[in-house]
């Protein structure tokens, strides 16, 4: 069976969109960009592989949109592009209520979006 890994890693394009939806702007792209790496490491390091999506050999990305306090405490999530697996969705959704605290956002109470991917190796 192959060995399941887990990563909620984000590339150029995709730092670039969850910069773009994140409102309001925060101090400095830097800044900015730093607080998104926290979160998506914040994010990963609670992050399993559903057993059942395992099993069916499901394999997907879901991007999930994080409603974040200027505390920030994740208010709600948002599945804005489905995996392509309801296991996998409900999994993204769940994720970040699994006791995540992230750091303040640099800019007080934004949103951003979040790729979490799930591969099977």
């Amino acid at each position: 069976m192959p060995t399941p890994t887990r990563s909620a890693t984000i590339g150029r394009s995709a730092l670039s969109l969850a910069l773009l939806l994140a409102a309001p702007l925060p101090a400095s792209a830097a800044q900015a960009s730093d607080w998104v790496k926290s979160v998506a490491r914040a994010i990963a390091a609670k992050q399993t592989y559903p057993r059942i999506a395992q099993m069916r050999g499901e394999e997907g990305t879901a991007k999930v949109k994080l409603f974040v306090s200027a505390s920030g405490a994740i208010e709600r999530t948002e599945l804005v592009g489905p995996s392509g697996s309801t296991t996998l969705d409900k999994a993204a959704l769940a994720l970040p209520s699994r006791e995540v605290q992230l750091p303040a956002p640099p800019g007080g109470a934004t949103t951003v979006t979040i790729p979490i991917t799930w591969k099977l190796l």
